[in-house]
């Protein structure tokens, strides 16, 4: 079956030339044009969304919460909008990657290649079952459960809380994260490593107060301490 991305916003002609650049490619592409519409397609399972910023009513901040409410696939914001504090907010909302307009064909495609090929070598590498306590990470199926409650997790948090369970003990330098995690081509620095690990300490917290596997070793970075 090919794999299904979700296109997200009000500017039907670039809705338009994003599906047509991507059914080329033979993927299925589910079409929205509101955050409303977006929602109402997410139980078709979308492997990727990609989502613009700046549309009427829900935002695509605010679209990108939702939809981490109950999926985990990579959300690629597409935007104007171009400001260091702008793609920062992106991540921070949940997004995986942030690609500003206007921008090339090739580029677009291949970033959409590029995170389905991340997820299928993460789903591949390894099959191992991991649990710490009351949590239970299945590597295979890039999920984080507490209990029978799944957490969710973007795709680079669960990257990040993968990274450091199989690594009990290993400290890991927030720049060793970032490079492991965004590649050492990504436009950004290891700040964002703190922020996706306090929002993982957040989600776990909230699934079992008890549970903080992610040990902070000051000046340095972090370490599996479950």
């Amino acid at each position: 079956m090919s794999e299904r991305v979700m296109l997200v916003d009000d500017e039907r002609d670039i809705v338009a030339f994003m599906r047509d650049a991507l059914e080329d490619e033979g993927y299925e592409v589910l079409c929205a044009y509101s955050g409303e519409e977006a929602l109402a397609l997410l139980p078709y399972k979308p492997d990727v969304v990609v989502l613009d910023v700046m549309m009427p009513g829900m935002n695509g901040y605010e679209l990108c919460e939702a939809i981490r409410e109950s999926a985990s696939c990579p959300i690629l914001f597409v935007s104007a909008r171009r400001s260091e504090e702008d793609r920062v907010r992106g991540l921070m909302a949940g997004g995986d990657d942030y690609l500003v307009k206007p921008f090339g064909l090739r580029e677009f495609k291949t970033r959409i290649y590029a995170h389905l090929r991340r997820e299928k070598r993460d789903r591949s590498a390894s099959d191992r079952f991991l649990r710490f306590g009351s949590l239970a990470i299945d590597a295979q199926g890039r999920e984080a459960r507490v209990g029978e409650r799944a957490v969710p997790l973007t795709g680079r948090e669960f990257d990040i809380v993968l990274l450091l369970a199989l690594h009990p003990s290993q400290v890991f330098a927030r720049e060793d994260i970032y490079e492991r995690i965004w590649g050492l081509e990504a436009d950004g620095d290891s700040a964002t490593v703190t922020e996706h690990v306090k929002k993982i300490r957040a989600k776990l917290g909230a699934a079992d107060p008890e549970l903080n596997p992610i040990g902070t070793v000051w000046g340095v970075g972090y370490k599996w301490q479950a």
